[in-house]
């Protein structure tokens, strides 16, 4: 049962990765190169949808990943799990601290509503969520290296 309990933990946690690694490193660039229209409205429209779906993501794999650290407690992988749990925390903290804020008012931008320095409120967002997504990869990898612990 803990084997498939990690199995899953690593699945979820990995896709939550990778969602927002590709949110980084392929759909936010191309929406870079698209007319400001399109680039806003499709801004608008992922930091809405992303935005209720990634709270409870992220606030499942800080439980699973808490409740794997507190399995594993005693054994070789605990110092591993939690850390993975530790930066987890972090990058929900980043999250909600610092990226949460411009997320919520670039969810509610129109054509109609778009501020005159939205270039530079995306270029922070993009700044603060290559920073999260490197310490999701390293959260990622040190998972995956536990769960072979």
């Amino acid at each position: 049962m803990q084997q498939l309990f990690m199995v899953v933990t690593v699945v979820v946690v990995g896709l939550m990765v990778g969602v927002e690694l590709s949110v980084a490193a392929f759909v936010n660039p191309g929406l870079g190169r698209l007319p400001d229209a399109a680039c806003v409205a499709g801004r608008s429209d992922s930091a809405r949808v992303l935005g209720r779906v990634m709270p409870f993501w992220y606030i499942l794999s800080v439980v699973l990943v808490g409740w794997w650290a507190v399995q594993s407690w005693g054994r070789a992988q605990a110092l591993l799990v939690t850390v993975v749990a530790a930066l987890l925390v972090v990058s929900v903290v980043l999250s909600v601290a610092l990226l949460e804020p411009i997320n919520a008012r670039v969810a509610r931008w129109t054509a109609q509503s778009v501020p005159a320095d939205w270039q530079q409120q995306v270029g922070k967002w993009d700044g603060l969520h290559y920073v999260r997504v490197g310490i999701l990869v390293a959260t990622f990898i040190l998972l995956v290296v536990a769960g072979t612990a």
